[in-house]
């Protein structure tokens, strides 16, 4: 056989031996490799088990919380909505009672009021019938002296006038006495309990200002580097703030002295600056005090915003709010001008409100309390009275009349035309009169008992007169010989009048008029 030929029979016999032993060997693989896949899947199939039974469990308690959240959520509205019908039928339920309170006190005054009314009706029918009486007596007094004492017509007449007019004016004065007293005591009843109210309702603090202000030293070495080399440094700092540095043997401290306590406060805090930067020169000094104030202006302006706030007083003029905050460096009777405004404005506040006034009212009264004495703070002096300059100044600036007549009116120097005035007027001498609100300097209290015994002197008949118990008291001494008993009430009662409408006093002034008459005889 041909060689070739049985090569090709052998290479296909080995080929066919080949593959069916690769089919064999592949049919082998295959089924391990489908056994292995089917492991593989029934392993996927259960992770994926696991996996979905985690997901669900997963989800089930996210739908618990998120359904708890919503509970929660919807039972906090529900009892947030129950709160506020709680609150509201509160209020409700005080405003009724409040009506009721209101309508019970407007009874009480109608009573009150009529039974004055019927009082006074008493006192008129008494005064009717004593009209009658003294006619009564007129008449017999008149035939008793043409019968008796032969006196003609006009001399009885005369005669009987004067007496007649003694006995009248003495009743008089004394009827008078009677219903002014009785007006006054429920009047002050009255007046008391608002301001009584007013000012439990209003607490503040009370400050006494004082001229002289203390720098404290770290050690009295700095005084030479403050007064500088023949006094330079210190003439600088005086000239440049107006305000007089006391340079003594206090240990580790200089005195400012102004009467001007925004000069100290510059002043200072100029000094403090210097002492902290250590270069002490005139040319320093004139730099650091304008620095200085500039940010004194800025305080000021800061001062008077958060002060308007805190009033809750909107659209004031920004000029207006800068001298509100000039007051915290301004005093008067030793009383800071800032604490005095503000607590007036609050005393105005309850006492528009106890006065039943409406909410525009209660708010033009706060703004008339807050202003009353910007006067006292102008940038320009003028000739004009706090009062007054007040007035032009707020009615420059935008105010309403009822502000301005506020501003004006608070000492009698403007008639009073609106309802808050009195009340401006009113607050203004409660926060003044407090004890330790204000310190009076003695020339003033000595020119006021001065002016108490003078007033006095000037009657007719007054022999002496003497102010004692610091001037709440004043003790009258006439002339026997002058002066009779029904004329010394008369004297009395006008001497208090005079003094309550031309003298200004704190709390109020006895006047006690004494009358004596002494016969003495020796016997020998």
């Amino acid at each position: 056989m041909d060689p070739n030929i049985l090569y090709i029979i052998i290479g296909v016999a080995a080929l066919l031996l080949g593959l069916v032993a690769g089919k064999l060997i592949f049919a082998k693989n295959t089924r391990k490799k489908v056994e292995e896949a089917e492991l593989q899947s029934q392993t996927i199939l259960k992770e994926a088990e696991l996996r979905a039974e985690t997901i669900r469990k997963e989800k089930e308690l996210e739908a618990k919380e998120k359904f708890v959240q919503m509970k929660s959520s919807h039972d906090k509205e529900v009892f947030e909505k129950n709160k506020k019908i709680i609150d509201s039928e509160n209020r409700i339920r005080q405003k009724e009672q409040s009506v009721n309170q209101k309508e019970n006190n407007l009874d009480k005054q109608i009573k009150e009021n009529d039974a004055i009314k019927q009082n006074l009706n008493r006192q008129i029918e008494l005064v009717n019938i004593k009209r009658t009486e003294l006619e009564k007596h007129q008449e017999e007094h008149i035939r008793r002296l043409e019968k008796i004492a032969n006196l003609s017509a006009e001399d009885a007449k005369t005669q009987l006038i004067e007496s007649l007019k003694e006995e009248a004016q003495s009743k008089a004065v004394s009827l008078q006495q009677e219903i002014i007293e009785d007006a006054k005591q429920k009047a002050a009843k009255e007046a008391r309990k608002i301001v009584i109210q007013t000012i439990q309702r209003t607490a503040a603090e009370q400050a006494i200002e004082n001229t002289i202000s203390v720098f404290n030293l770290e050690s009295d070495e700095i005084k030479g580097q403050i007064i500088g080399r023949e006094g330079r440094n210190i003439r600088a700092i005086e000239s440049a703030t107006g305000v007089d540095l006391i340079v003594d043997d206090t240990p580790e401290a200089i005195l400012l002295s102004s009467f001007d306590p925004l000069r100290r406060e510059v002043a200072r805090l100029s000094l403090q600056r210097l002492v902290a930067d250590g270069r002490i020169h005139p040319a320093r000094i004139e730099e650091v005090v304008e620095k200085t104030k500039k940010q004194i202006d800025e305080q000021v302006m800061e001062i008077g915003e958060r002060t308007v706030i805190e009033l809750g007083i909107h659209g004031l003029h920004k000029e207006l709010v800068r001298m509100v905050g000039r007051m915290r460096f301004r005093s008067s009777y030793g009383q800071n001008l800032l604490m005095h405004s503000r607590e007036t404005a609050n005393l105005c506040a309850t006492m528009a409100a106890e006065l039943g006034l409406n909410q525009n009212m209660v708010k033009l009264a706060i703004r008339g309390g807050l202003l009353h004495d910007i006067g006292k703070v102008p940038d320009e002096e003028s000739e004009l009275s706090h009062a007054l300059l007040g007035a032009k100044l707020a009615e420059k600036y935008g105010e309403t009349p009822a502000v301005v007549n506020a501003i004006g009116a608070h000492h009698e120097e403007m008639e009073m035309q609106f309802v808050i005035s009195p009340i401006v007027q009113a607050c203004d001498a409660i926060s003044g009169a407090r004890p330790g609100a204000r310190r009076e300097i003695m020339q003033q209290y000595i020119q006021r008992i001065k002016d108490l015994e003078n007033l006095a002197m000037s009657y007719n008949g007054v022999e002496k007169a003497y102010a004692i118990q610091a001037g709440r008291e004043l003790r009258v001494i006439v002339e026997a010989d002058k002066v009779t008993d029904q004329e010394s009430e008369r004297l009395s009662f006008e001497m208090a009048q005079k003094i309550q409408t031309e003298m200004t006093f704190p709390g109020q002034i006895k006047v006690t008029v004494i009358r004596e008459k002494r016969t003495v005889n020796v016997a020998r």
